[in-house]
Parts: structure tokens; C-alpha cells; sequence
């Protein structure tokens, strides 16, 4: 088994019921339950990092030279 690190956190009761409820159903534990959401959740916000890296060079418009541009094209 990998090192571990124990945390003290403290979650909605509604909240900390519903993973019970999970763990039990799905035969984990809230612990895993808890560090597959933490992954996902930090996996999600690595990939937006490399989309925000990758358009970082696109142009940056005005909205309102956008909105502008559609009602000239007839779009709005």
C-alpha cells in the first residue's frame, strides 16, 4: 500500500451522509471515494491549464467589436 497522509476535514453532514451512503453501496470507503473526487476534480483543472495555455496566444477581442461584427453579418 502507498504512504498515506491522514487529513482531518470537515464536510456538510448532508454531504458526509450521501458518501456514506456511496461507500456502502459501492463497497469503497469514504476515504477512496473522497480522493477519486480530489484527483478528478485536480485532473479537470490540469487539463483547463493546458486549453488556457494552448489559446494563449489567440487574439483577445472586445465584446463589443464581436457583438458589433454579428449584427453586421446579420447574425443578432
Amino acid at each position: 500500500m502507498a504512504k498515506v497522509k491522514r487529513a482531518t476535514i470537515y464536510l456538510d453532514p448532508t454531504l458526509h451522509r450521501a458518501l456514506r451512503v456511496k461507500a456502502a453501496e459501492t463497497e469503497t470507503s469514504v476515504s477512496d471515494l473522497v480522493n477519486g473526487a480530489v484527483r478528478q476534480s485536480l485532473t479537470e483543472d490540469a487539463a483547463d491549464l493546458a486549453v488556457f495555455e494552448a489559446r494563449a496566444r489567440e487574439p483577445v477581442l472586445a465584446f463589443e467589436e464581436v457583438l458589433k461584427d454579428l449584427k453586421r453579418r446579420g447574425k443578432l
